[in-house]
């Protein structure tokens, strides 16, 4: 919902019934359009597709914004790419004589069926032209019977997240301080059923609890300064209250990071760097041990990862070129030693139109914050060898040049080794949890992909826009010795993946937007199977909102409005259609 890792997946949708998307637009009044220069706090927060660590814009009132997000359906079932460090950004420069913002905070509140309730919260504390000091605080919570799909029978799922945190910046004459601290409450139970028989003996009632403590302070230079530099360091404590089962604790990851990133401008449009972060995971394990064999309840060793990234820039008159690599490595049970390259290139070849190109890597820890992130249902009691992203590369072409219209055509490709796949765990004997999702890495995977986002826009009052992605897997297993042959699909991952949103304003102060998101061709691992076809995600959205003033608003939403039945993943089915109401305040 997780790593701010590769797993870097576009999904989207809207929040098993739980969550309105982001739905902003700047105003056209010129008063309005100084309040948004005025103020950015950020109000989005979605408690597994990302790790909303900050507040920086001051959300509009009115329409959505629609953009591809992490399913939101189901957020605590979501694959996700989360945020691993806590980043403050400013909250804009003032464009008044003003010391303080007219309007510093927002609250937006929503409940509906299932129990589904969300909240937000931001505020400035201080935003002046030196100091920003930003709250914020976010809840979701669900509380509702959904049905399984490939059995008779229903669960209760529960759901109880909530995310509070300060940022704090100040600017000195020659450098910038940045400061940010959060807490990260995560309250579920453990409804899956992988089965084809359900379980009632399994502990479907009990609060699981994963927490997560964090806090980063970092400088950076000026954009003037003759050598930039920006240096952070972090750290992360996150733990789960339990085991597999209620009758055992869970284990605790403590993570230090340090980045940074230095260079040399020089030439007037060049640039001379080195970029790196460097971490260091350590682990406080429960004594005891499981079952009849006697092993450890947990098996993690404390180990470091690192990447080191030289590079060169030139900007020229209608171009821009990146050259770099990157080097990188882990200790511990599964090190590695490994490299890629880190280049980025694009020309503008006609008016608004840009050719470009990326190709880069990376190191996937797959840390037990990382993986919990990806999927909160998932066994922790092994560390996970790291993913090695040896090439990630995409080539395209994107054009605003049409009033009103925009497009990007890509194609890419893609390599992992150690990829992390998801399949459902077997259900689980009498008191322990049902169904925690294995992780397996036997496979190294291969992804070519291509595909088009096009949009349109009539003036204020029509916008449309679809992207579609048609995705090739490919796997073998990383050690073969027998000649075992892989599966045919690559399990969890999709094959085409469609995102359709439509937005209408037919008079000043409402906003109606449909949101549409299709994915098909998954497959998992189940029942001993190794191709077991799972349901296609086909889940349209509904949302409208009327603003009364600039201060208060109203909006319904209607989510799984065609109340198709699916997994997330599987064994962990997702609401029915859902429908709540809310209320927005800007002040």
């Amino acid at each position: 919902m997780n790593k701010k890792n590769s797993i870097k997946l576009l999904y989207a949708a809207a929040m098993l019934g739980m969550a309105p998307s982001v739905w902003s637009q700047a105003d056209q009044t010129k008063e309005e359009n100084t309040l948004n220069r005025e103020m950015t706090l950020e109000r989005e927060y979605d408690p597994t597709v990302q790790d909303a660590n900050k507040v920086n814009t001051l959300p509009a009132i009115k329409e959505p914004t629609v953009t591809k997000r992490a399913i939101d359906y189901a957020s605590f079932t979501t694959p996700t790419d989360p945020e691993k460090q806590i980043t403050t950004l400013p909250s804009g420069n003032f464009m008044t004589g003003m010391d303080y913002n007219r309007r510093r905070g927002y609250l937006d509140l929503s409940a509906g069926m299932h129990q589904n309730i969300n909240g937000d919260f931001g505020y400035h504390i201080l935003s002046t032209e030196k100091d920003k000091l930003n709250f914020y605080f976010s809840h979701r919570s669900t509380n509702g019977n959904v049905d399984f799909t490939h059995l008779d029978g229903s669960a209760k799922a529960k759901l109880n997240d909530n995310l509070g945190g300060i940022d704090y910046e100040h600017e000195f004459e020659k450098a910038i301080l940045k400061i940010g601290a959060k807490y990260r409450y995560d309250g579920f139970n453990y409804y899956g059923n992988s089965m084809q028989t359900l379980d009632d003996k399994a502990d479907r009632e009990t609060w699981q609890v994963g927490q997560t403590i964090a806090a980063e302070v970092g400088v950076e230079s000026h954009e003037d300064a003759p050598v930039g530099y920006q240096i952070d360091l972090g750290y992360t404590n996150f733990g789960y209250k339990y085991g597999e089962a209620k009758s055992f604790d869970g284990p605790t990851e403590n993570t230090f990071e340090l980045g940074f990133n230095l260079f040399k401008p020089f030439g007037g449009n060049q640039r001379l760097g080195i970029g790196g972060l460097f971490e260091y995971f350590n682990y406080s394990l429960p004594e005891g041990t499981a079952g009849q064999a006697g092993l450890p309840l947990y098996e993690f060793k404390n180990h470091a990862e690192g990447t080191i990234n030289p590079y060169y820039r030139i900007e020229g008159e209608n171009w821009n070129l990146k050259i770099g690599g990157k080097f990188m490595f882990a200790t511990g049970n599964e090190s590695t030693v490994m490299g890629s390259p880190d280049i980025a290139a694009d020309v503008t070849v006609a008016d608004k139109t840009v050719i470009y190109l990326n190709a880069g890597g990376k190191l996937y820890s797959n840390s037990m914050y990382e993986a919990s992130r990806i999927c909160r249902y998932i066994e922790m009691i092994e560390e996970l060898a790291p993913s090695r992203n040896w090439l990630d590369g995409v080539i395209g072409i994107k054009s605003g040049a049409a009033r009103g219209f925009w497009f990007d055509v890509f194609a890419g490709y893609k390599i992992t080794a150690n990829d992390l796949l998801l399949i459902p765990g077997y259900d689980a004997q009498e008191g322990y949890f049902p169904n925690l999702v294995q992780a397996t890495q036997l496979f190294d995977t291969k992804l070519f992909y291509v595909g088009a986002n096009l949009k349109y826009q009539y003036q204020q009052w029509f916008e449309i826009g679809v992207k579609g992605v048609y995705n090739r897997w490919d796997c073998d297993y990383h050690e073969q010795t027998d000649g075992t042959t892989p599966p045919e699909h690559v399990w969890g991952k999709p094959e085409f993946e469609l995102d359709a949103d439509l937005t209408l304003r037919p008079i000043d102060k409402l906003a109606i937007a449909l949101q549409y998101h299709l994915e098909t061709g998954r497959y998992t691992e189940a029942h001993g199977l190794s191709n077991v076809k799972m349901a296609d995600i086909n889940e349209l959205n509904l949302r409208a909102s009327y603003d009364f003033n600039k201060t208060f608003g109203l909006y319904a939403l209607v989510n799984n409005l065609l109340n198709q039945q699916y997994d997330i993943f599987y064994g962990y089915p997702a609401q029915g259609i859902t429908v709540m109401g809310g209320i927005s305040l800007r002040f």
